[in-house]
């Protein structure tokens, strides 16, 4: 299983949210580059980047420092969400070295647009569902939509997609535990991998999650927890590494 840490950029820092909330942020870093070189230098296998700006904006607001990271660390996969609306952007972003492009807000808005890039961009799109109470939230996190997560899952696993990043809302930056039952219906109910994102705290989060790996859950988005040292992230990468997820 993966563990995946996460770098959240907000006027080019590297910050924290609690459950998506502009105002409630933390910053952790000036410079999220050197802070991309801490994870690599600990093992991460790859790393996920957030354009907290861009999320809100709809258009890329951090790409420069983006495609420095990427520049930077060019043998460690980056995956990259916030503000990807069109497949210029989706393009530009590949380009620049980006693994895995993920789509949140306008693949929920525009369920035809997941089909397009999916035949276009095979094998580099991922789906972030992010949602509170099984419903699905847009607009970074400021909206709630009527759909259901599985129901959307479902429906763009047969799109070429290749995970969905499943993100409980209510425990995102509050350090209380991932979300199992959640996460572990929702890959059980498609057949591509899932992401969990959310919650993580400790490692005993870390082996919960990797037990129940061999369901679909390929792998785990960490922020928080390291960052303010409640997971230990060289430590919890080992860990996590040893549990092998049937999708490899």
């Amino acid at each position: 299983m993966l563990l995946i840490p996460a770098i959240d950029l907000k006027d080019g820092k590297c910050v924290r949210l609690r459950q998506g909330r502009m105002e409630d942020n933390t910053i952790f870093s000036e410079d999220p580059v050197a802070v991309a070189g801490r994870w690599v230098k600990a093992g991460a296998k790859r790393i996920h980047l957030v354009d907290l700006d861009g999320a809100f904006a709809g258009k890329p607001k951090n790409a420069d420092i983006i495609h420095q990271i990427v520049e930077t660390y060019p043998d460690v996969p980056v995956q990259i969400g916030g503000g990807i609306r069109d497949e210029e952007t989706i393009q530009g972003y590949l380009n620049a070295g980006v693994q895995y492009v993920i789509i949140g807000t306008k693949a929920v808005n525009a369920p035809h647009f997941v089909r397009d890039i999916g035949v276009e961009f095979p094998g580099h799109i991922i789906i972030g569902l992010d949602a509170k109470d099984g419903k699905v939230a847009i607009d970074g996190w400021s909206k709630l939509s009527h759909h259901d997560v599985i129901d959307l899952a479902q429906q763009f696993e047969s799109n070429g997609i290749e995970a969905i990043i499943y993100t409980d809302i209510s425990r995102d930056g509050m350090m209380q535990g991932v979300n199992i039952d959640a996460t572990l219906n929702l890959a059980r109910a498609i057949n591509i991998p899932v992401i969990a994102s959310g919650g993580i705290t400790n490692m005993d989060d870390v082996h919960a999650l990797g037990k129940v790996s061999d369901e679909g859950i390929i792998g785990a988005i960490t922020g928080r927890a390291i960052y303010e040292g409640t997971l230990d992230f060289e430590e919890a990468e080992k860990v996590a590494e040893s549990y092998r997820p049937s999708f490899e």
